[in-house]
């Protein structure tokens, strides 16, 4: 129904000078679909208040509602294009007058957890970047076509949006940050097995992916009025650190079904641990944080192991925010099963020590698009230490890649086995009292024949590319020889 007004809308895109990538795409089509998701918002409420003899207040003042602004409607219902700006007009009104008042949202909402609140936030962290009055014209008769009335019309929004996401990772460069494949997603949740009630976090949230495939979880099958208010301000929130995840993720979980979103710009790793309290913890953590960074001193002294990578800082954070008897499940870089760094070794003996590491899923490489690394995914619960680790080596029997990425059937076995800890050609179990505990080395070679789990050392490495040069070495000059 609306994936032709999506093509258009990225076909004008591409002839913007001031959009260059698929994230530009992706983030200028996010605030003109947020101000038009405004107005199907304030329509829904107006119409409420009318049933219920209210008198609604608008949240936008007149001149900033779309109706006025963006797509002045004719008697006909259609856009009047006499009344509606264009060109340089329209630019700058979005530029100087649009923005600036949205931005003050921030200073005037009564919290954090309301939609004024995020509008404040999201337009104090993006920027028009369509150059062309004319070109931002057509692009808002395209967003104009767009429905947020019914929920068959939310849902094909969020699968389109989920696609433009998609590509953002599929781009390369830094639009891999945002995108975590959703069918891995998915088997995550089905193992966790969230309950209604249950408060889910991602401090490292992106696009919001966990959360929003969490909400369709839980959206399955009859809802009461009640449970529906719980999933819609008590169960899910999330953390970001870059401003265009930020508005994604927003965005994002509007388009799921959750109006006002709890999630918060901010960087994670600056709490302080030692500050957390009960109140602050969570039932569930799903998230695949980054990796690879380098977090400054200040930072790391949040922590009581001190590192600069950014994965092992965050996976302190994961569990030390679990409530007891809390699940977590972790996307990580293999090579954390057996660094033998002290923050690597000393993590593992935390972690096994304080909770249980039930499964350790092992993703083949090209699960995660661009990356260049691969990764597993720990699966955990807070409370007791670890008795037993089951490992699933995930082998889709193809080569993972942008036209063939990984889908929900892939990893359908593993999701079935994992309910039973069964042995199988690709899965085994390691008992804890069978781990070293000087290393805590979690790397497991799979006993049915698999691959190991972990990379080999950076010495064993160079050593062989040693001896490779000197094998190299004497073939040619035996060939010389011959010559």
């Amino acid at each position: 129904m609306f994936e032709q007004a999506f093509r258009n809308i990225d076909d004008v895109l591409r002839k913007e000078a001031g959009c260059t990538t698929e994230l530009d795409y992706t983030e200028q089509t996010s605030w003109l679909l947020f101000l038009k998701y405004l107005e199907s918002l304030e329509e829904t409420r107006q119409a409420e208040a009318k049933l219920d003899g209210k008198k609604y207040s608008y949240i936008l003042a007149q001149p900033y509602r779309w109706e006025s602004w963006a797509a002045p409607k004719g008697k006909d219902g259609k856009i009047d294009h006499n009344k509606a700006m264009t060109g340089d007009d329209l630019r700058d009104f979005v530029n100087t007058s649009l923005f600036p008042y949205l931005l003050g949202f921030k200073q005037r909402a009564s919290g954090p957890d309301t939609i004024e609140y995020k509008i404040g936030e999201i337009f104090g962290e993006i920027k028009n970047k369509i150059q062309s009055g004319y070109n931002l014209r057509e692009i808002i008769d395209h967003i104009d076509e767009l429905r947020f009335r019914s929920q068959a019309e939310k849902h094909e929004l969020s699968h389109l949006y989920e696609g433009k996401i998609k590509n953002m990772g599929n781009a390369g460069r830094n639009g891999g940050e945002y995108y975590t494949p959703r069918p891995l997603i998915r088997a995550m949740i089905a193992v966790t097995a969230p309950k209604i009630g249950e408060r889910i976090y991602d401090p490292a949230c992106g696009s919001a992916g966990f959360l929003c495939e969490s909400y369709d979880y839980l959206r399955k099958g009859k809802l009461t009025p009640k449970e529906l208010k719980i999933l819609q301000e008590k169960t899910f929130f999330g953390k970001e650190k870059k401003s265009l995840a930020y508005v994604i993720a927003i965005m994002n979980m509007i388009l799921h079904g959750i109006d006002a979103p709890n999630v918060i710009h901010t960087n994670t790793l600056t709490e302080n641990l030692a500050d957390v309290q009960e109140k602050d913890r969570f039932d569930i953590i799903l998230a695949n944080p980054p990796f690879g960074g380098a977090e400054r001193k200040e930072i790391q002294q949040n922590f009581p192991i001190r590192t600069g990578e950014t994965a092992f800082l965050f996976l302190q954070h994961f569990i030390r925010l679990l409530k007891a008897g809390g699940r977590a499940a972790i996307v990580i870089k293999n090579t954390f099963l057996s660094n033998t760094d002290n923050a690597a070794v000393a993590l593992r003996k935390l972690l096994l020590e304080s909770c249980n590491l039930h499964t350790v899923l092992d993703c083949p490489g090209g699960t995660f698009q661009g990356a260049g690394v691969k990764t597993v995914v720990l699966f955990f619960e807070k409370g007791a230490p670890t008795r037993k680790t089951w490992f699933y080596q995930l082998d889709p029997g193809r080569s993972l890649g942008k036209t063939n990425p990984l889908n929900d059937d892939d990893l359908a076995e593993f999701v079935k086995l994992q309910k039973t800890f069964a042995a199988s050609p690709k899965s085994w179990s390691v008992a804890a009292k069978d781990i070293d505990s000087a290393t805590f080395d979690l790397s497991a070679k799979n006993p049915n024949g698999g691959e190991v789990v972990a990379h080999r050392s950076p010495k064993e490495i160079l050593d062989e590319i040693v001896a490779l040069d000197l094998e190299n070495a004497e073939i040619f000059k035996s060939i010389r020889a011959l010559l």
